[in-house]
């Protein structure tokens, strides 16, 4: 019997199966067409175009992966101060990125030598734009310490390059912190080849690249200069994305620029000090920790460094680093950043070295009564400014707004090439429930409903009575005269019972002028956020896009 003829009659029906499979799948590949229309994507022809190679997030320049999580926010241990500040609540964070160290003198003194060359103090027109960026290095000054060495050094000297930078107030973090997303993103799309090479070392004061004027109206980004904006060898493969003039420009549809550095809330520069992830077995934390490193005490038990300090700390009265030749912990003032050992999160001087800014207002309580995700007390929603001629309005060199601080000082609200903000109105409150006003920094802890002298919700806009607000501050006033001469008044008000306002920021960690009681994660204290010390520093952080977890959980086994 021949057994060749079945074996191939069944053969070829496979074959003809599996080529009508194809041929009917390729009538209708949803790779590469819509799930919503089937109208095929990112054609020649047109229509519809999408980034379909986008990938995860790229982590950005200093930053490290933070795998967001639920933990116990607050402090677990005993409170000899009775701050009473620090009560343990539940909260979720979500994944994010932080910086691996401190902010080094190095990276702040690129900073305010790319603003000296953008804008020359020289120019009376620029002048208060580097000076509102200066640290204040009178921070290193007491009245009974010989510190000049520091007040003229640490900022610039090559000796202290990797140093954490200090004298810098919250303000001058945050303004740093959106100056760092804009020169990032800005190398991003040089070396895509969508901008012109090297165009960054040269542009002038009208020409600044802007991430949020780029993707909002990038005909206008770098003054309007399109030589610089679609001057890349890749530009003029996006003509043929689309007709539609946008598309001649990355868009944020495309993925590739990063969102924007910041300051961390108090709630993720908390859950990333604590580093956790050690303990963490199946779904659940078994036990606790004090300090970012494993144990209850300050002091390795390695047989290689035993007794020496795992932090920058002042570990008594005169005692800042330990006895000449056996220092414990090897620094009397700042420590070069990656001293110490990092925590497993694999962030250095969590604890120590220098206490950091956080982007949080602060408040004695946490309301985690009524958000326990991504808590942030602080949010202030503004939007872009639209003109007459119904673009957005693109701050100009005439246009720079200034703001005088408490203390005198002078900074410039925004730069050139940023779009200009204003506060969100009723066309984007009216009828929601989620927000309400532009300035939510005091909701249900400040506001009139939250008041003893609270009545009805007849007056709720209308402002509070300086005897009737919540925290009776002082209210210092400082303005310029028509000579250009501060007029300072200092409230000498004898009433005034608290410091906390609307305009202190937290800050987190212990410092090298601090005990080791204030290196637990937990610990919280305030400052005004416009004055600046020599113990306060600070890093960034950037909110991840997509997923949770950069890989897939594993088997344990």
């Amino acid at each position: 019997m021949n057994l060749r003829k079945p074996l191939l009659l069944k053969l070829f029906i496979a074959i003809a199966a599996m080529t009508l499979f194809i041929s009917c799948n390729k009538s209708r590949d949803y790779k590469s067409s819509s799930r919503a229309t089937g109208w095929k994507m990112n054609s020649k022809e047109g229509g519809f175009q999408y980034n379909s190679k986008a990938k995860e997030q790229e982590t950005g320049p200093g930053l490290v992966f933070i795998e967001g999580g639920t933990f116990t926010m607050g402090k677990v241990q005993d409170d000899p101060m009775h701050d009473w500040n620090n009560s343990p609540n539940q909260q979720h964070v979500q994944s994010f990125y932080m910086d691996e160290t401190e902010v080094t003198n190095l990276m702040y003194h690129e900073y305010l030598e790319w603003l000296k060359n953008v804008f020359p103090p020289e120019d009376e027109n620029y002048r208060k734009i580097y000076e509102g960026a200066l640290p204040d290095t009178l921070v290193w000054r007491n009245r009974l310490g010989y510190n000049e060495v520091m007040t003229n050094n640490y900022l610039r000297h090559p000796a202290y390059a990797d140093y954490p930078v200090v004298g810098v107030s919250w303000i001058q973090a945050v303004e740093f912190s959106d100056w760092r997303t804009d020169r990032v993103n800005e190398l991003i799309l040089e070396e895509e080849g969508i901008t012109a090479r090297n165009a960054r070392y040269d542009i002038g004061s009208g020409e600044i690249f802007n991430t949020e004027a780029y993707l909002k109206t990038p005909t206008q980004a770098y003054g309007g200069n399109d030589s610089i904006t679609r001057g890349g060898k890749r530009s003029s493969s996006l003509e043929k994305r689309s007709k539609d003039s946008t598309d001649l420009y990355i868009q944020r549809k495309d993925g590739l620029l990063l969102p924007g550095y910041r300051l961390p809330t108090e709630a993720e520069w908390e859950y990333a000090a604590l580093g956790l992830v050690e303990l963490r077995s199946y779904n659940v934390y078994r036990g606790r920790k004090k300090y970012p490193w494993d144990g209850m005490y300050t002091r390795s038990g390695k047989r290689r460094d035993r007794g020496d300090q795992l932090a920058n700390f002042k570990q008594g009265d005169g005692d800042y680093g330990g006895i000449a030749g056996w220092s414990d912990d090897g620094a009397d003032i700042t420590a070069e950043v990656k001293s110490y050992e990092p925590n497993e999160y694999g962030l250095y001087d969590m604890a120590g070295n220098v206490a950091e800014w956080v982007a949080d207002i602060y408040r004695p309580i946490v309301d985690d009564e009524f958000n326990d995700f991504n808590y942030y007390r602080g949010n202030v929603y503004s939007k872009n400014y639209i003109g007459e001629d119904g673009k957005v309005k693109i701050v100009s060199v005439d246009s720079i707004v200034y703001d005088t601080l408490s203390n005198g000082k002078i900074i410039a609200r925004n730069l050139p090439g940023e779009i200009l903000q204003v506060p969100v109105d009723e066309n984007e409150t009216y009828l929601r429930t989620n927000f309400s006003t532009s300035d939510n920094r005091d909701y249900r802890d400040g506001d009139k409903p939250s008041t003893r002298y609270y009545q009805t919700f007849s007056d709720f806009d209308e402002p509070l009575e300086d005897n009737k607000r919540m925290y009776n501050s002082p209210k210092h006033f400082v303005s310029a005269d028509s000579t250009g001469n501060m007029i300072r008044e200092y409230d000498k008000n004898i009433n005034r019972t608290t410091l906390v306002d609307n305009n202190v920021r937290v800050f987190k960690g212990g410092s090298w002028r601090d005990r080791d009681y204030w290196l637990d994660p937990a610990q919280r204290r305030y400052f005004p956020q416009d004055m600046a010390t020599d113990y306060i520093g600070f890093r960034c952080a950037m909110s991840r896009v997509g997923s949770k977890a950069k890989q897939k959980k594993r088997p344990r086994n």
